[in-house]
């Protein structure tokens, strides 16, 4: 039995028992390690970072997923950057009403692994017939896609390595462009507090480009440092002030259960600490 380091933090991280290694291989793009954990259950990790677990993550999957497609309330057309998992898949598939979902990951093997070695994660949803899974860039995809999407989700790794062009300028301008008329584009953030200079990036290139656009939270324990955030870019500014009962009403309609969503986390998880209001340069009652 051995441990599993994280080293995403200099002088800081977390450690995880490996009960069991399940795979490793060194891919075309990123060193992949699959181990199962008693607290954790089956573990990812990409180049040294933690991506996902059995265990937590809903948490993240969840809140991604969502929050943009009830508060668009008709998306009908969803692509997900990423998210070789199959989580943020097996979520958006279950909204009736979206008819397409396109995938684009930039690496095949995690795909195929994450099928054998973590299948609860996916849940059958690589056989939905609404997927065009598209294994490629996502950013060659976005900028050369004639295609136009209601919500675009990025489930990227941390800005290191191949995810680092998905939190570059050119990958936010290629996603506004390929967005249908009050499209939402949500983006994995880090943590604010360890990654607070991520989180100031991205709301530079975010202002400008989307008539609305802030950041939200949740705590996923997988991800250390405190609460993640999600970036939030909206062609409609009316999306994020959403009455409360109209969150509730889509809820209850998608007939969605969830276990870590509902439309109080989804309108409070908006609501972000001083700090970071203050590093994005926002006042408090924006």
């Amino acid at each position: 039995m051995s441990d599993y380091q994280e080293t995403l933090y200099q002088g800081y991280g977390q450690r995880f028992q490996m009960d069991r290694l399940l795979h490793e291989v060194r891919t075309d793009h990123q060193h992949l390690v699959i181990f199962e954990n008693a607290r954790m259950g089956r573990v990812m990790a990409l180049d040294g970072v933690i991506q996902t677990t059995e265990s937590d993550e809903f948490i993240y999957h969840e809140m991604l997923t969502h929050v943009p497609i009830l508060a668009h309330g008709s998306a009908r057309r969803v692509l997900i950057i990423g998210g070789g998992d199959g989580g943020m898949l097996r979520e958006v598939a279950k909204h009736r009403g979206v008819e397409s979902i396109t995938m684009v990951e930039i690496d095949g093997t995690v795909v195929e692994m994450c099928k054998q070695f973590l299948p609860n994660h996916s849940r059958g949803a690589f056989d939905d017939p609404r997927l065009n899974l598209v294994i490629d860039d996502g950013m060659r995809f976005v900028s050369t896609t004639q295609e136009r999407f209601d919500v675009i989700i990025s489930d990227s790794t941390d800005p290191i390595g191949p995810g680092e062009v998905l939190f570059s300028e050119n990958f936010y301008q290629a996603c506004r462009r390929c967005l249908n008329d009050g499209g939402i584009l949500v983006t994995q953030n880090g943590t604010p507090f360890m990654q607070l200079g991520e989180v100031c990036t991205t709301a530079e290139r975010m202002n400008g480009l989307f008539p609305d656009w802030h950041f939200y939270q949740a705590a996923v324990p997988t991800y250390i440092g405190g609460a993640m955030a999600f970036a939030w870019g909206a062609c409609d500014s009316s999306y994020r002030k959403l009455p409360i009962d109209t969150l509730r009403q889509r809820y209850a309609g998608s007939g969605i259960i969830t276990r870590y969503y509902n439309p109080d986390i989804h309108q409070g998880a908006f609501a972000l600490p001083q700090y970071v209001l203050q590093a994005i340069g926002k006042p408090s009652n924006d």
